[in-house]
């Protein structure tokens, strides 16, 4: 009976996680460079010559996942507005903690400080740490993610390169994404720059998610919760049932 309470609660848990999920999938169907969050319900781990199947919910850090699929581009004519030219390419911002991660949110802007962010306020990473822009009157991003300048009062206007924006490949790396909307290596650390990555300037990603196959889980999803419930209630109605047997008559 208790295994079957276990199942049942464990089942509702996962069931709101994967609700929640695709609630912030419908809130985001309009987020530059959004990738839908996937519940990873089942985890494998292997033990010796076999794996074993742990059926539970993820935890707060694990919650979800990405849907790998590129969104539809869309052409903005903005000078800092990129596109990231690939599936399994990434920008590389600076993640709350201090360390790094990874988007394809790329509306950039340029802070008051003069350091270039996304437009959910991450600092994008250049070749040696943030990027920060002096004052121009001029500004273009190449396809390789060079971003050059022509400085504030310079008569020459001659583009000047000053960094560049990194680039990185999940390709092969054990990635995950975290409740920040950001990928991150799991277990920590960072992705070694790709040089053949390249971006297109003027132009933005949309985000990914399927508002028809959003709409359908979100059914199908309470439709399962209804019946871990039901399964719940029905342990309870068999526990009591047993009670009742062995209780003596008065």
């Amino acid at each position: 009976m208790d295994k079957l309470v276990y199942t049942a609660a464990t089942g509702l848990r996962a069931h709101m996680q994967a609700q929640a999920a695709i609630a912030n999938n419908i809130a985001n169907a309009s987020t530059t460079g959004f990738r839908a969050d996937r519940v990873v319900f089942d985890q494998i781990q292997l033990t010796g010559g076999g794996a074993t199947l742990m059926a539970r919910a993820p935890t707060t850090s694990e919650i979800t996942d990405a849907d790998r699929q590129q969104g539809t581009m869309m052409a903005t004519g903005r000078p800092l507005d990129v596109a990231v030219d690939g599936r399994n390419d990434w920008i590389a911002v600076q993640a709350p903690d201090g360390g790094e991660a990874y988007t394809r949110r790329g509306d950039f802007s340029v802070s008051p400080s003069g350091t270039l962010q996304t437009g959910d306020g991450f600092l994008v990473m250049g070749q040696s740490g943030p990027i920060t822009i002096p004052p121009y009157s001029g500004l273009s991003i190449g396809s390789d993610g060079s971003i050059s300048i022509i400085p504030q009062g310079d008569t020459t206007g001659k583009p000047q390169v000053i960094d560049k924006i990194k680039l990185v490949s999940d390709n092969g790396a054990d990635t995950v994404k975290g409740l920040d909307n950001l990928l991150h290596v799991r277990g920590g650390g960072s992705l070694p720059e790709n040089l053949d990555g390249k971006v297109i300037a003027g132009t933005l990603e949309g985000s990914n998610v399927n508002m028809t196959q959003a709409l359908v889980d979100m059914i199908e999803n309470q439709r399962s919760y209804e019946v871990q419930a039901s399964l719940l209630k029905n342990a309870k109605d068999m526990d009591e049932g047993a009670s009742s047997v062995m209780r003596l008559p008065a």
